[in-house]
């Protein structure tokens, strides 16, 4: 239990901000729309749309340029469950250095939780935890009414076999990451991602919080930090590592895997890793062609769509995608944090078409 108490000193600091050699920012660049296949009329039907709906940014970049920008773009807010791509850049560097081995089993790592954890869950794998196919179902925080509803019995699968999207995987795979490297996530990411891409508005600062601690939900008010770790000890030991980004910013991120990992000629993420976390290895709807890889979801070739792209969304309306054949990143925000929305995943797939339709080529 040492390291354990350890690890929540580390979290319990109230922030944190790395200071280093400033690094240029990134140079963002507008391309008209049309000269990248947009048609003016559909762009402006889906401006329409976007205000109607109650989104708070869209941003489209195609090869690295900016080809379409509506609302607060700059603005910097939660973006839920997009945190796992985050972790994505992090956990691949690490394994390409060798610091995390991904067929270690948690029983190796020695870790357990607060309700302790049986000897078959304890066979799940660091790989098992990044496709969400770990088998543990351990109660965890963050954990939505969706989440709660569909989560199996204890040992109802064995590790490895069966896909459930599971913030205990997820959680524990970001303990792994910095119980590995002694870093807070958002250290790392500052130091690894933001700075050599050259981010505008992530600074590396975090805080904490333990939700249960929290007596009037109407009174708790966002975090102004580039993170936060969200505790529900009466839960779980380990808390949900939250990010807070602006639409441009995650447009960056998503340029760098648009580029395969590399950025101003660097490989920033290696490109094997990309490569081999964006296979369909779960697939949740045949139909429709929707695969989770590691801490991206797949949209596999179908009968009406030729190549693969990948992406993840927060919340079922906040959106970050890649899609490799049309050289294009989307980012899709909503504000989240300072009033109730009515903005839908339904809406989120509107929009997904709009800008579609609006690109004839």
């Amino acid at each position: 239990m040492m390291r354990f108490r350890l690890f929540g000193i580390l979290f319990l600091i109230l922030w944190c901000t790395r200071t280093g050699q400033a690094q240029p920012k990134y140079d963002f660049q507008h391309i008209a729309p049309n000269e990248v296949g947009f048609e003016q009329d559909a762009l402006n039907k889906l401006s329409t749309f976007l205000e109607q709906a109650g989104s708070s940014a869209l941003l489209i970049m195609i090869d690295g340029k900016i080809a379409f920008e509506w609302g607060a773009t700059e603005r910097v807010h939660t973006i839920h469950s997009i945190r796992k791509s985050m972790l994505h850049s992090l956990i691949g560097i690490k394994v390409h250095e060798g610091v995390i081995d991904t067929n270690q089993t948690i029983k190796d790592l020695g870790i357990s939780d607060k309700f302790g954890l049986t000897e078959q869950e304890k066979t799940a794998r660091v790989a098992d935890l990044l496709k969400s196919r770990s088998g543990v179902y351990h109660s965890a925080a963050a954990v939505s009414e969706g989440m709660r509803r569909n989560k199996p019995e204890r040992d109802e699968h064995l590790p490895g076999t069966h896909y459930y999207y599971n913030n205990w995987d997820y959680n524990v795979s970001n303990y792994i990451l910095e119980k590995a490297t002694e870093k807070s996530i958002y250290t790392l990411f500052n130091d690894l991602i933001a700075k050599p891409l050259g981010m505008h508005h992530y600074d590396g600062t975090f805080t904490a919080f333990d939700i249960d601690e929290i007596d009037d939900d109407r009174s708790f008010r966002f975090p102004t930090t580039s993170g936060f770790y969200q505790f529900e000890r009466a839960k779980s030991i380990y808390p949900a590592y939250h990010f807070r980004m602006s639409a441009r910013d995650m447009a960056i991120y998503g340029n760098l895997y648009l580029n395969e990992g590399r950025h101003n000629g660097q490989q920033v993420v290696p490109k094997e890793w990309i490569q081999k976390t964006i296979q369909p290895f779960s697939v949740y709807n045949e139909r429709y062609g929707l695969a989770y890889g590691m801490l991206w979801n797949v949209l596999m070739p179908t009968e009406s769509r030729s190549n693969k792209s990948f992406y993840h969304t927060g919340a079922g309306i906040h959106m970050l995608a890649v899609y490799p054949s049309s050289n294009m990143v989307l980012v899709h925000r909503v504000d989240t944090e300072t009033a109730a929305t009515s903005f839908s995943n339904q809406d989120l797939l509107q929009v997904i078409d709009l800008v579609f339709e609006a690109r004839k080529k």
